[in-house]
């Protein structure tokens, strides 16, 4: 049995369209807040330090680049959200939609999450069995 197809014109196709680039803009503001609280970390660690607790403040050099990666990685979600979206209403107009677009945006930026995650896993696994 063929379900019929939505009229070109439909408003739920576009409100879809928003509620994607809405969750995008989502995930570029906690890539940012997560940076955020990764490049402080270490400034934590000098805190500790400076309170004598038995913490090297040397091994806090990997966490302010780490940060300021994340939240670049943030900003860079968000433009790259911004322009798709205008490409997708633009598509969709045309009705090619489904020609012009493919999902590696997403599988890219989760690739490079997994690495970046992997990254602070083994600094946070090297400063615990060094500090």
């Amino acid at each position: 049995m063929n379900q019929p197809v939505d009229p070109p014109g439909d408003p739920r196709i576009y409100l879809a369209a928003e509620r994607t680039f809405l969750a995008w803009l989502r995930t570029g503001i906690a890539l940012m807040g997560f940076g955020f609280v990764v490049a402080r970390f270490g400034l934590f660690l000098r805190e500790m330090e400076a309170n004598q607790q038995p913490v090297k403040a040397s091994h806090a050099g990997f966490s302010l680049p780490a940060g300021v990666l994340l939240i670049f990685l943030g900003v860079v979600v968000m433009v790259i959200a911004a322009i798709r979206h205008q490409r997708f209403i633009r598509a969709i107009d045309r009705g090619e939609f489904r020609q012009v677009f493919s999902p590696a945006s997403g599988f890219w930026l989760a690739g490079l999450l997994a690495l970046i995650g992997m990254a602070v896993a083994v600094y946070l696994l090297w400063w615990f069995k060094s500090g």
